[in-house]
Protein backbone atom coordinates (compact mmCIF):
# COMPACT_ATOMS: atom_id res chain seq x y z
CA UNK A 1 0.00 0.00 0.00
CA UNK A 2 1.63 4.17 -0.80
CA UNK A 3 1.87 5.48 1.79
CA UNK A 4 -0.07 8.91 0.16
CA UNK A 5 -3.18 8.41 -1.78
CA UNK A 6 -4.23 10.61 -4.68
CA UNK A 7 -8.24 11.46 -3.57
CA UNK A 8 -11.04 13.18 -5.36
CA UNK A 9 -13.87 15.06 -3.74
CA UNK A 10 -16.53 16.12 -5.73
CA UNK A 11 -18.57 19.76 -5.36
CA UNK A 12 -21.15 21.81 -6.97
CA UNK A 13 -20.67 24.41 -8.95
CA UNK A 14 -19.87 27.53 -6.82
CA UNK A 15 -18.45 25.80 -3.68
CA UNK A 16 -15.17 24.70 -4.86
CA UNK A 17 -12.92 28.33 -3.39
CA UNK A 18 -14.72 27.47 -0.20
CA UNK A 19 -13.53 23.53 -0.07
CA UNK A 20 -10.70 24.22 -1.49
CA UNK A 21 -9.66 26.07 2.15
CA UNK A 22 -10.60 23.66 3.91
CA UNK A 23 -8.70 21.43 2.51
CA UNK A 24 -6.11 23.39 2.98
CA UNK A 25 -7.15 23.74 7.19
CA UNK A 26 -6.92 19.71 7.17
CA UNK A 27 -3.49 19.91 5.92
CA UNK A 28 -3.84 18.01 2.57
CA UNK A 29 -1.42 18.16 0.22
CA UNK A 30 -0.92 19.19 -3.91
CA UNK A 31 -4.62 20.81 -3.26
CA UNK A 32 -6.08 21.22 -7.32
CA UNK A 33 -9.51 22.40 -8.53
CA UNK A 34 -10.51 21.02 -12.09
CA UNK A 35 -14.01 20.92 -13.28
CA UNK A 36 -16.66 20.74 -10.14
CA UNK A 37 -14.25 18.56 -8.05
CA UNK A 38 -10.73 18.87 -5.85
CA UNK A 39 -7.64 16.65 -5.99
CA UNK A 40 -5.83 16.38 -3.21
CA UNK A 41 -2.93 13.76 -1.61
CA UNK A 42 -2.45 12.36 1.61
CA UNK A 43 -2.56 9.06 4.18
CA UNK A 44 -4.99 6.83 5.53
CA UNK A 45 -5.78 9.44 8.03
CA UNK A 46 -6.15 12.03 5.64
CA UNK A 47 -9.24 9.80 4.52
CA UNK A 48 -10.86 9.51 7.74
CA UNK A 49 -10.27 13.58 8.21
CA UNK A 50 -11.67 14.29 4.97
CA UNK A 51 -14.34 12.68 5.40
CA UNK A 52 -14.96 13.84 8.88
CA UNK A 53 -14.34 17.75 8.61
CA UNK A 54 -15.00 18.70 5.24
CA UNK A 55 -18.95 20.66 4.89
CA UNK A 56 -18.76 21.43 1.06
CA UNK A 57 -17.95 18.40 -1.03
CA UNK A 58 -20.22 15.64 -1.77
CA UNK A 59 -17.90 12.58 -1.11
CA UNK A 60 -13.77 11.93 -0.91
CA UNK A 61 -12.67 8.96 -3.52
CA UNK A 62 -9.21 7.09 -3.41
CA UNK A 63 -8.18 7.27 -6.89
CA UNK A 64 -7.09 3.84 -8.11
CA UNK A 65 -5.99 4.38 -11.63
CA UNK A 66 -6.06 7.31 -14.35
CA UNK A 67 -5.65 5.17 -17.93
CA UNK A 68 -6.76 5.77 -21.53
CA UNK A 69 -9.35 3.03 -22.55
CA UNK A 70 -10.86 3.18 -26.37
CA UNK A 71 -11.43 -0.34 -26.50
CA UNK A 72 -12.92 -3.23 -23.59
CA UNK A 73 -9.80 -4.64 -23.71
CA UNK A 74 -8.06 -1.70 -22.44
CA UNK A 75 -10.27 -0.76 -20.00
CA UNK A 76 -10.51 -4.54 -18.19
CA UNK A 77 -6.72 -4.54 -18.30
CA UNK A 78 -6.40 -0.90 -16.40
CA UNK A 79 -8.55 -2.40 -14.02
CA UNK A 80 -6.81 -6.03 -13.93
CA UNK A 81 -3.71 -3.89 -13.23
CA UNK A 82 -4.73 -2.46 -10.01
CA UNK A 83 -3.78 -4.22 -7.16
CA UNK A 84 -7.45 -5.64 -5.63
CA UNK A 85 -6.12 -7.65 -3.28
CA UNK A 86 -4.16 -4.93 -1.10
CA UNK A 87 -7.40 -3.08 -0.95
CA UNK A 88 -10.36 -5.80 -1.09
CA UNK A 89 -10.53 -9.23 1.23
CA UNK A 90 -11.80 -12.49 -0.70
CA UNK A 91 -15.16 -11.73 0.88
CA UNK A 92 -15.47 -8.20 0.19
CA UNK A 93 -19.01 -6.99 -2.05
CA UNK A 94 -17.96 -4.47 -4.58
CA UNK A 95 -20.59 -3.15 -6.38
CA UNK A 96 -19.18 -0.97 -9.73
CA UNK A 97 -21.37 2.00 -10.51
CA UNK A 98 -20.27 5.07 -13.08
CA UNK A 99 -20.89 7.33 -15.71
CA UNK A 100 -19.68 7.65 -19.70
CA UNK A 101 -19.03 10.76 -21.40
CA UNK A 102 -18.03 12.15 -24.70
CA UNK A 103 -16.47 8.32 -25.06
CA UNK A 104 -15.89 5.48 -27.39
CA UNK A 105 -17.05 3.08 -24.81
CA UNK A 106 -20.96 4.83 -24.08
CA UNK A 107 -22.22 2.10 -22.45
CA UNK A 108 -22.64 2.28 -19.15
CA UNK A 109 -23.99 -1.31 -18.43
CA UNK A 110 -21.59 -2.66 -20.44
CA UNK A 111 -18.31 -1.18 -18.62
CA UNK A 112 -19.92 -2.24 -15.17
CA UNK A 113 -19.59 -5.55 -16.59
CA UNK A 114 -16.20 -5.64 -17.90
CA UNK A 115 -14.54 -3.56 -14.95
CA UNK A 116 -16.87 -6.63 -12.74
CA UNK A 117 -15.27 -8.35 -14.52
CA UNK A 118 -11.56 -7.33 -14.33
CA UNK A 119 -11.40 -7.19 -10.12
CA UNK A 120 -13.31 -11.09 -10.06
CA UNK A 121 -10.13 -12.47 -12.32
CA UNK A 122 -7.56 -10.30 -10.12
CA UNK A 123 -9.00 -11.33 -6.51
CA UNK A 124 -9.58 -15.10 -7.64
CA UNK A 125 -5.59 -14.90 -9.00
CA UNK A 126 -4.55 -13.42 -6.18
CA UNK A 127 -6.37 -14.63 -3.19
CA UNK A 128 -5.41 -18.23 -4.38
CA UNK A 129 -9.39 -18.84 -4.66
CA UNK A 130 -12.32 -19.98 -7.07
CA UNK A 131 -15.35 -18.59 -4.97
CA UNK A 132 -15.94 -14.86 -3.99
CA UNK A 133 -18.92 -14.71 -1.92
CA UNK A 134 -19.04 -11.12 -1.71
CA UNK A 135 -20.75 -11.61 2.12
CA UNK A 136 -18.35 -8.95 3.68
CA UNK A 137 -18.08 -5.02 3.56
CA UNK A 138 -19.01 -3.06 1.02
CA UNK A 139 -16.29 -1.80 -0.98
CA UNK A 140 -18.27 0.82 -4.13
CA UNK A 141 -15.96 1.01 -6.77
CA UNK A 142 -16.92 4.10 -9.41
CA UNK A 143 -15.55 4.36 -12.60
CA UNK A 144 -16.05 7.84 -14.63
CA UNK A 145 -15.08 7.67 -18.71
CA UNK A 146 -14.76 11.25 -19.99
CA UNK A 147 -13.34 11.39 -23.70
CA UNK A 148 -12.04 7.78 -23.48
CA UNK A 149 -9.82 8.56 -20.40
CA UNK A 150 -10.80 6.36 -17.62
CA UNK A 151 -10.80 6.95 -13.60
CA UNK A 152 -10.91 4.10 -11.39
CA UNK A 153 -12.37 5.13 -7.76
CA UNK A 154 -12.89 3.25 -4.66
CA UNK A 155 -15.69 5.17 -2.64
CA UNK A 156 -14.48 5.82 1.23
CA UNK A 157 -17.71 7.99 1.93
CA UNK A 158 -20.78 5.74 1.45
CA UNK A 159 -23.84 7.94 1.62
CA UNK A 160 -23.31 11.56 0.67
CA UNK A 161 -21.39 13.59 2.75
CA UNK A 162 -24.55 16.17 2.39
CA UNK A 163 -26.29 13.42 4.90
CA UNK A 164 -24.61 14.68 8.13
CA UNK A 165 -27.27 12.26 10.44
CA UNK A 166 -28.81 15.23 12.23
CA UNK A 167 -31.59 16.01 9.53
CA UNK A 168 -34.25 12.92 9.74
CA UNK A 169 -36.88 14.76 7.65
CA UNK A 170 -36.92 18.39 5.60
CA UNK A 171 -39.51 20.37 4.37
CA UNK A 172 -40.36 20.57 0.28
CA UNK A 173 -37.14 21.27 -1.74
CA UNK A 174 -34.65 21.63 0.98
CA UNK A 175 -31.00 23.08 0.62
CA UNK A 176 -28.34 20.57 0.30
CA UNK A 177 -26.51 20.54 3.57
CA UNK A 178 -23.04 21.39 1.70
CA UNK A 179 -24.47 24.26 -0.07
CA UNK A 180 -25.44 25.68 3.33
CA UNK A 181 -22.26 25.44 4.75
CA UNK A 182 -20.81 27.39 1.59
CA UNK A 183 -23.27 30.19 2.08
CA UNK A 184 -22.25 30.60 5.43
CA UNK A 185 -18.73 30.72 4.18
CA UNK A 186 -19.33 33.25 1.61
CA UNK A 187 -21.27 34.96 4.32
CA UNK A 188 -18.35 35.38 6.31
CA UNK A 189 -19.97 33.50 9.33
CA UNK A 190 -17.86 33.98 12.72
CA UNK A 191 -17.21 32.49 15.63
CA UNK A 192 -19.27 35.22 17.18
CA UNK A 193 -21.88 36.08 14.53
CA UNK A 194 -25.94 36.79 14.64
CA UNK A 195 -27.43 34.96 11.77
CA UNK A 196 -31.30 35.09 10.84
CA UNK A 197 -33.05 33.48 8.55
CA UNK A 198 -37.18 35.02 7.39
CA UNK A 199 -37.60 31.39 5.54
CA UNK A 200 -36.00 29.31 7.98
CA UNK A 201 -38.01 25.49 6.65
CA UNK A 202 -36.37 23.02 8.15
CA UNK A 203 -33.59 24.90 9.66
CA UNK A 204 -30.24 23.69 7.68
CA UNK A 205 -28.49 26.90 6.73
CA UNK A 206 -28.87 28.24 10.56
CA UNK A 207 -28.10 25.06 11.38
CA UNK A 208 -24.59 25.05 9.42
CA UNK A 209 -23.98 28.06 10.03
CA UNK A 210 -24.02 27.07 13.65
CA UNK A 211 -21.52 23.99 13.04
CA UNK A 212 -19.13 26.36 11.26
CA UNK A 213 -18.83 28.66 14.00
CA UNK A 214 -18.51 26.63 16.47
CA UNK A 215 -16.55 24.47 14.54
CA UNK A 216 -18.07 21.27 14.81
CA UNK A 217 -17.47 18.41 12.75
CA UNK A 218 -20.03 17.78 10.20
CA UNK A 219 -19.21 13.78 10.15
CA UNK A 220 -19.49 13.41 13.76
CA UNK A 221 -23.05 12.10 13.76
CA UNK A 222 -22.42 9.47 11.28
CA UNK A 223 -20.49 6.37 9.59
CA UNK A 224 -18.66 5.92 6.15
CA UNK A 225 -17.75 3.28 3.70
CA UNK A 226 -13.73 3.37 4.92
CA UNK A 227 -14.06 2.88 8.59
CA UNK A 228 -14.77 -1.12 7.41
CA UNK A 229 -11.81 -0.67 5.23
CA UNK A 230 -8.57 -2.79 6.03
CA UNK A 231 -6.43 -0.41 5.08
CA UNK A 232 -7.58 2.26 7.16
CA UNK A 233 -7.38 1.00 10.55
CA UNK A 234 -9.96 1.70 13.28
CA UNK A 235 -7.57 3.27 15.27
CA UNK A 236 -6.90 6.08 12.80
CA UNK A 237 -10.56 6.72 12.63
CA UNK A 238 -10.75 7.23 16.69
CA UNK A 239 -7.75 9.46 16.54
CA UNK A 240 -9.72 11.32 14.02
CA UNK A 241 -12.94 11.72 15.81
CA UNK A 242 -11.28 12.74 18.99
CA UNK A 243 -8.89 15.28 17.03
CA UNK A 244 -12.38 16.76 15.57
CA UNK A 245 -14.04 17.11 19.44
CA UNK A 246 -10.94 18.44 21.00
CA UNK A 247 -10.93 21.37 18.16
CA UNK A 248 -15.17 21.77 18.56
CA UNK A 249 -15.50 25.57 19.88
CA UNK A 250 -18.97 25.18 21.89
CA UNK A 251 -18.73 28.61 24.14
CA UNK A 252 -18.32 31.01 21.13
CA UNK A 253 -20.87 33.69 21.09
CA UNK A 254 -22.73 32.59 17.91
CA UNK A 255 -26.55 33.00 18.02
CA UNK A 256 -29.33 32.13 15.43
CA UNK A 257 -32.71 33.09 14.79
CA UNK A 258 -34.98 31.33 12.10
CA UNK A 259 -38.94 32.21 11.41
CA UNK A 260 -40.96 30.69 9.12
CA UNK A 261 -44.90 31.13 8.80
CA UNK A 262 -45.18 27.09 8.57
CA UNK A 263 -45.84 25.50 12.84
CA UNK A 264 -44.33 21.74 11.32
CA UNK A 265 -41.31 23.80 10.18
CA UNK A 266 -40.45 25.21 13.12
CA UNK A 267 -40.80 22.06 14.88
CA UNK A 268 -38.81 20.61 12.75
CA UNK A 269 -35.78 22.85 12.56
CA UNK A 270 -35.63 23.07 16.40
CA UNK A 271 -35.61 18.89 16.11
CA UNK A 272 -32.40 19.03 13.21
CA UNK A 273 -30.87 21.55 15.70
CA UNK A 274 -30.90 19.42 19.01
CA UNK A 275 -29.85 16.58 17.00
CA UNK A 276 -27.18 18.23 15.37
CA UNK A 277 -25.92 19.65 18.85
CA UNK A 278 -26.44 23.53 18.48
CA UNK A 279 -30.09 24.10 20.28
CA UNK A 280 -28.99 26.39 22.29
CA UNK A 281 -27.61 28.64 19.86
CA UNK A 282 -30.11 28.29 17.24
CA UNK A 283 -34.18 29.75 18.09
CA UNK A 284 -36.93 29.04 15.66
CA UNK A 285 -40.15 30.60 16.01
CA UNK A 286 -43.34 30.93 14.17
CA UNK A 287 -43.33 34.48 12.08
CA UNK A 288 -44.38 35.80 8.99
CA UNK A 289 -42.22 37.54 6.78
CA UNK A 290 -44.08 41.12 6.45
CA UNK A 291 -42.74 41.33 10.06
CA UNK A 292 -39.16 40.29 9.92
CA UNK A 293 -36.88 43.07 11.01
CA UNK A 294 -33.42 42.33 11.07
CA UNK A 295 -30.96 43.26 13.53
CA UNK A 296 -28.19 46.01 12.77
CA UNK A 297 -25.84 44.01 13.40
CA UNK A 298 -27.20 40.60 11.60
CA UNK A 299 -25.89 38.46 8.89
CA UNK A 300 -29.16 37.58 6.97
CA UNK A 301 -29.00 33.49 4.78
CA UNK A 302 -32.10 32.65 2.99
CA UNK A 303 -33.28 30.28 0.47
CA UNK A 304 -37.32 32.26 -0.22
CA UNK A 305 -40.01 29.78 -1.22
CA UNK A 306 -39.83 28.88 -5.37
CA UNK A 307 -40.69 26.33 -7.26
CA UNK A 308 -41.71 23.36 -5.20
CA UNK A 309 -41.83 25.52 -2.14
CA UNK A 310 -44.33 27.68 -3.59
CA UNK A 311 -47.29 27.36 -5.23
CA UNK A 312 -47.48 30.26 -7.99
CA UNK A 313 -44.83 32.53 -9.58
CA UNK A 314 -46.42 35.33 -8.46
CA UNK A 315 -46.68 34.03 -4.63
CA UNK A 316 -42.84 33.89 -4.73
CA UNK A 317 -42.62 37.21 -6.13
CA UNK A 318 -44.72 38.68 -3.50
CA UNK A 319 -42.60 37.29 -0.81
CA UNK A 320 -39.87 38.39 -2.49
CA UNK A 321 -40.59 42.22 -2.57
CA UNK A 322 -41.93 41.90 1.06
CA UNK A 323 -38.61 40.22 1.85
CA UNK A 324 -36.89 43.88 0.10
CA UNK A 325 -39.47 46.21 1.90
CA UNK A 326 -38.33 44.26 5.07
CA UNK A 327 -34.70 45.03 4.83
CA UNK A 328 -35.02 48.35 3.63
CA UNK A 329 -36.61 49.38 6.58
CA UNK A 330 -34.51 46.97 8.32
CA UNK A 331 -30.81 47.12 6.98
CA UNK A 332 -28.23 44.86 8.48
CA UNK A 333 -24.51 43.79 7.85
CA UNK A 334 -25.60 41.35 4.85
CA UNK A 335 -28.49 39.46 3.37
CA UNK A 336 -27.44 36.16 1.53
CA UNK A 337 -30.37 35.10 -0.22
CA UNK A 338 -30.51 31.87 -2.80
CA UNK A 339 -33.37 31.19 -5.42
CA UNK A 340 -33.82 29.70 -8.70
CA UNK A 341 -35.61 33.26 -8.94
CA UNK A 342 -34.10 34.95 -11.60
CA UNK A 343 -36.05 37.91 -11.51
CA UNK A 344 -35.65 38.28 -7.72
CA UNK A 345 -33.23 40.99 -7.88
CA UNK A 346 -36.29 43.00 -10.19
CA UNK A 347 -38.69 41.40 -7.11
CA UNK A 348 -36.66 42.82 -3.88
CA UNK A 349 -36.11 45.99 -5.27
CA UNK A 350 -32.08 46.17 -5.46
CA UNK A 351 -29.41 44.87 -7.52
CA UNK A 352 -27.03 42.48 -5.34
CA UNK A 353 -23.37 43.68 -5.06
CA UNK A 354 -22.35 40.46 -5.94
CA UNK A 355 -23.49 36.88 -7.62
CA UNK A 356 -22.48 33.80 -7.79
CA UNK A 357 -24.07 30.67 -9.26
CA UNK A 358 -24.85 27.43 -7.74
CA UNK A 359 -26.60 24.42 -8.22
CA UNK A 360 -29.20 22.99 -5.22
CA UNK A 361 -29.19 19.57 -5.88
CA UNK A 362 -29.48 19.77 -9.70
CA UNK A 363 -31.22 22.72 -9.75
CA UNK A 364 -29.26 25.90 -11.02
CA UNK A 365 -29.12 28.86 -8.77
CA UNK A 366 -27.84 32.46 -7.95
CA UNK A 367 -26.93 33.61 -4.65
CA UNK A 368 -27.09 37.13 -4.45
CA UNK A 369 -25.21 38.86 -2.14
CA UNK A 370 -26.37 42.23 -0.43
CA UNK A 371 -23.96 44.35 1.87
CA UNK A 372 -21.78 47.57 2.50
CA UNK A 373 -19.89 47.54 -0.29
CA UNK A 374 -16.25 49.82 -0.43
CA UNK A 375 -16.76 53.08 -2.68
CA UNK A 376 -15.09 51.54 -5.47
CA UNK A 377 -16.90 47.92 -5.30
CA UNK A 378 -19.50 48.07 -8.60
CA UNK A 379 -22.71 46.53 -8.08
CA UNK A 380 -23.61 43.72 -10.47
CA UNK A 381 -25.25 44.45 -13.46
CA UNK A 382 -28.39 43.25 -14.01
CA UNK A 383 -29.16 39.44 -14.53
CA UNK A 384 -29.84 38.57 -18.61
CA UNK A 385 -33.45 37.86 -19.70
CA UNK A 386 -32.32 33.67 -20.60
CA UNK A 387 -30.11 31.15 -18.50
CA UNK A 388 -29.01 31.40 -14.93
CA UNK A 389 -25.55 31.67 -15.20
CA UNK A 390 -25.54 35.82 -15.57
CA UNK A 391 -22.69 35.66 -18.39
CA UNK A 392 -23.18 38.83 -20.51
CA UNK A 393 -21.29 39.18 -23.97
CA UNK A 394 -19.11 42.57 -23.54
CA UNK A 395 -19.60 45.32 -25.92
CA UNK A 396 -16.45 45.13 -28.75
CA UNK A 397 -14.27 48.57 -27.59
CA UNK A 398 -12.64 48.15 -31.33
CA UNK A 399 -15.46 48.01 -33.35
CA UNK A 400 -17.33 51.10 -32.01
CA UNK A 401 -19.43 53.31 -34.42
Amino acid sequence: MPAKFELIAPCFFGCDSTAKFELTRIGAENIRVDDGRLSFAGGAEMIAAANLNLRTVERVMLLLARYRAATFDDLFDGVYDIPWEELLPADAAFPVTGSSLNSQLSSVPACQSIIKKAVVKRLMAKHHTSVLPETGAEYKIRFMLRKDQCEIMLDTTGDGLHKRGYRRNAMEAPIRETLAATIADLGRVRRDSLVEDPFCGSGTLLIEAAQKAMNIAPGLKRRFAAERYGFVPAAIWAEQRQKALAEAKLDVGFEAFGYDIDPAAVALANANAKLAGVEKRCHFEVADVADFAAKQEAIVLTNPPYGERMSTIEGAAKLARTLGRQMEAHPCAGVYAITADMDFETHYGKRANKRRKMYNGMIPCQLYMYYSAPKLEHTAKPMPKSGFDGKRTAPNRFNKK
